[in-house]
């Protein structure tokens, strides 16, 4: 499809600034109205799932996946969960192994191509639950996942599959790992540094002589993590997991309407994550790109709190209903 540089969302003063738009939802959006009931989902290697359903009885459902050490409470995810509710859809939101707030089982917990585990909770709810209609959607880890899920899918996509929505989607997971290692973000690679540093502990703790956190300090960027974590994902080093877990080389092959925003003034994308020609190629592929909105930002202060990026999201899954 076209590739849309242009975009209806206009952020209000002073949300120009892409750190602004990074930070602010984060630290000061509150987002209440919903109301969750977790489900336990137990995988096929014996780990676990935990799901947040938040239900208006609907016939149709959107799964919602996290983005890098999120879960089902981050303002996003909430938002989302909200606007889809007042829209007329069921949601989901899984928290990925290990973000549920109890530790996983198993001494891998998540990474950005794990899209095993989406397909996991789509079998489990196209099994258990009457719905005439599955959507996705993805934020920035995220929607890696999603985009990868989809064109791993590409030739058995089930019927009740409709659409997907991904926002401030890092598709090729080095060259973001490279971004992510600029001065200009140092601020968010210490505060996820520390935030995974917590995770490895844990598991440290878990799974004692098989990890550790031994000159863990001297980590400073994602590179560097990866090459001394990626192996408990099961691979070899982080260039071996950014080939295998990036989502663009996935892209051609997606079957179904899938809508990826990313904003033109994101500081954690670099050139190479916006999928243009992919876009151009795929004619299900619709890239959206405003001028503004940080990463996963997208400030709207409109009627009952719904930011841009709900109301865009909600508008391009009713335009491709089933």
């Amino acid at each position: 499809m076209p590739v849309h540089s242009s975009s209806d969302y206009r952020p209000p003063f002073p949300f120009v600034n892409c750190h602004m738009q990074t930070i602010f939802p984060n630290l000061f959006r509150r987002v209440g109205g919903v109301s969750y009931k977790r489900r336990r989902l137990t995988t096929p290697d014996g780990d676990f799932l935990d799901l947040d359903f938040s239900s208006v009885r609907a016939q149709r459902i959107a799964i919602v996946v996290h983005g890098l050490e999120g879960n089902s409470y981050r303002p996003y995810v909430l938002g989302m969960v909200r606007a889809l509710n007042r829209a007329g859809w069921d949601a989901a939101a899984i928290n990925l192994r290990g973000c549920s707030g109890e530790p996983n089982r198993n001494l891998r917990f998540y990474h950005s191509g794990d899209s095993g585990d989406l397909r996991s909770v789509v079998k489990h709810l196209l099994g258990t639950h009457a719905y005439r209609r599955i959507d996705l959607i993805g934020f920035s880890l995220g929607g890696n996942i999603v985009l990868k899920y989809l064109g791993e899918e590409a030739g058995k996509v089930n019927p009740a599959m409709a659409a997907a929505v991904v926002f401030s989607t890092p598709c090729d997971l080095r060259s973001s790992a490279m971004q992510m290692g600029l001065p200009s973000n140092r601020l968010y690679m210490v505060r996820f540094l520390k935030l995974l540093h917590g995770k490895i502990r844990q598991k440290a703790w878990q799974f004692p002589g098989r990890i550790d956190d031994n000159g863990y300090q001297t980590i400073r960027t994602f590179k560097e993590f990866d090459d001394r974590y990626a192996p408990v994902h099961g691979f070899a080093n982080a260039e071996d997991y950014y080939e295998k877990a990036s989502s663009k080389p996935f892209l051609q092959r997606i079957a179904i309407p899938v809508l990826v925003i990313d904003a033109a003034d994101d500081p954690f994308l670099p050139r190479s994550c916006y999928p243009v020609a992919e876009a151009r190629d795929n004619p299900l592929l619709y890239l959206e790109i405003p001028k503004h909105g940080g990463h996963v930002g997208f400030v709207s202060f409109r009627t009952g709190g719904v930011y841009w990026s709900e109301s865009r999201a909600v508008e391009f899954l009713t335009e491709h209903a089933l």
